[in-house]
C-alpha cells in the first residue's frame, strides 16, 4: 500500500469513492455525510493546503483522509481534553468498499502518528458520527481514548464523539 498527499488528478478516484460510501452510511443509519458534504470543493481545499491523503492498492485509490494541524471548530472545546493542546486531526476517513478489510483506514492513521512526530506534535484526535459504529469500534483498538460527545453547528441534529491518542515517542 502506497501512502501520498493527494492531488487533483485523484479527483474523480475521491468522488467515486463518496459516490459509493454515502449510501452505504445512510443505508446503515449513518446520517454522518451526505449529498452536500463532503463534496469537491472541501476536497479541493483539502488538496491546496496539503491536507488531504490517500492510500493507493493496486495502482488505486482505495481510501482517505484529511490529517490536518489542529483545525477544529470551537464546538471542540466540548470534549474532555486539552483544545490548547496542539494536535494532529483526522477529518473526512473513508474506505472504497472494495478494499474494506485490507487495512487502509489503519494504514491512514497510521499516516496521521507519522505526520504528528514529524511535525512535534504529542496528540491525536478524531471525531466521528455516534452512528458510525465501524469507526467507534476502530478508533479504541487502535489506542484512542474516547473523549467525549459534542455536536456541531454545521451538522444539525448529529452528535460527535471526539477521541483522542497520545503519540508515541520514536
Amino acid at each position: 500500500m502506497l501512502l501520498r498527499p493527494a492531488t487533483t488528478a485523484d479527483m474523480p478516484a475521491l468522488l467515486s469513492i463518496l459516490g459509493q460510501v454515502v449510501p452505504l452510511m445512510q443505508a446503515a443509519g449513518n446520517r454522518q455525510w451526505s449529498a452536500d458534504y463532503p463534496n469537491e470543493d472541501v476536497f479541493r481545499g483539502d488538496i491546496a493546503q496539503q491536507h488531504l491523503w490517500v492510500a493507493v492498492l493496486d495502482g488505486q485509490v482505495a481510501g482517505f483522509a484529511a490529517l490536518t494541524h489542529n483545525h477544529q471548530d470551537a464546538e471542540y472545546a466540548q470534549a474532555d481534553w486539552d483544545a490548547a493542546e496542539p494536535a494532529l486531526v483526522t477529518h473526512r476517513l473513508a474506505v472504497a468498499p472494495a478494499a474494506r478489510g485490507r487495512g487502509v483506514a489503519r494504514a491512514l492513521l497510521a499516516q496521521a502518528e507519522i505526520l504528528a512526530r514529524q511535525q512535534g506534535l504529542r496528540m491525536l484526535r478524531v471525531d466521528t458520527s455516534s452512528e458510525n459504529q465501524a469507526t467507534r469500534q476502530l478508533f479504541p483498538q487502535l489506542g484512542y481514548r474516547y473523549a467525549g460527545e459534542i455536536t456541531l453547528a454545521f451538522r444539525p441534529g448529529l452528535r460527535f464523539f471526539c477521541y483522542e491518542k497520545p503519540v508515541a515517542p520514536q
